[in-house]
């Protein structure tokens, strides 16, 4: 079983559209969007249509939260005065050009998916799609979480595998959570950013988690995550930016994924 996984796309459609053309080369079995459809670029509603028509089955972003809702309020977590101005120009534009059809669509979007499969071994493997956290849509779970801070989200989540966005930076965490008799490792995956990385690289990014025969819960290494980058048309994005209503800054941003 072959799971692709992409998130925060951010309304930046030439990443969107060199995402598909890429994840179609590895022919996954399964595709599940993390949310963050809106926001910081020119194409909400031509993002949205894309997923919409493919049929991707999609959690609800912050960003989708508050633009389904017409409110001024992303839900981001904006570290300056600065931050703070080009946010409330995004989001007053995004809600200026986003068509209704498309605002429902965010409006009416669940907040988790939850996926179960039964292990060879006889264990069910518990996967759970959250954009932020399971307790929270805008919750940052970045790398550098405290451990134990971390496998209390998952266990009290019930999940052995947690897959989320929202941070832009992805990682890989194996958490042990069983005894020394009876190991149980749960696994944390952030997916990255299709549309707006944030870790130093341009490129788009995604997840293909790989479940077969050998999977256990109780071997740390049996579930593979690859993570996948891809080239999109930077400059198209950030000129779009700059044609626009929308900061430079966020131009800049797509140009050093930051």
């Amino acid at each position: 079983m072959k799971i692709a996984l992409f998130s925060d796309i951010h309304a930046n459609l030439p990443a969107l559209e060199a995402f598909f053309k890429n994840v179609e080369q590895h022919q996954p079995d399964q595709i599940f969007c993390l949310g963050d459809l809106v926001g910081y670029n020119i194409w909400p509603n031509e993002v949205i249509q894309e997923i919409r028509k493919r049929g991707i089955p999609t959690i609800a972003g912050n960003y989708d939260f508050g633009i389904g809702r017409a409110t001024d309020d992303c839900g981001c977590a904006y570290k300056t005065d600065s931050e703070k101005d080009n946010g409330a120009i995004s989001i007053a534009f995004t809600n200026q050009i986003v068509q209704p059809a498309e605002r429902q669509y965010l409006r009416e979007l669940p907040r988790h998916i939850r996926l179960e499969f039964e292990m060879n071994d006889g264990d069910m493997l518990q996967i759970m799609l959250v954009h932020g956290s399971p307790r929270k849509i805008n919750e940052y779970l970045f790398e550098d979480r405290e451990e134990k801070s971390l496998l209390r989200i998952l266990e009290g989540a019930n999940a052995d595998i947690l897959c989320f966005g929202h941070t832009h930076k992805p990682y890989h965490r194996i958490l042990a959570s069983g005894t020394t008799t009876e190991p149980h490792f749960r696994h944390a995956i952030n997916i990255g950013s299709v549309g707006k990385p944030k870790d130093g690289d341009p490129r788009g990014g995604y997840v293909l988690l790989h479940l077969d025969k050998t999977s256990s819960l109780n071997a740390a290494e049996s579930i593979r995550v690859e993570f996948v980058r891809f080239e999109y048309d930077v400059e198209k994005a950030a000129e779009a930016v700059e044609n626009s209503p929308l900061p430079n800054a966020y131009a800049t941003a797509l140009r050093v994924a930051q």
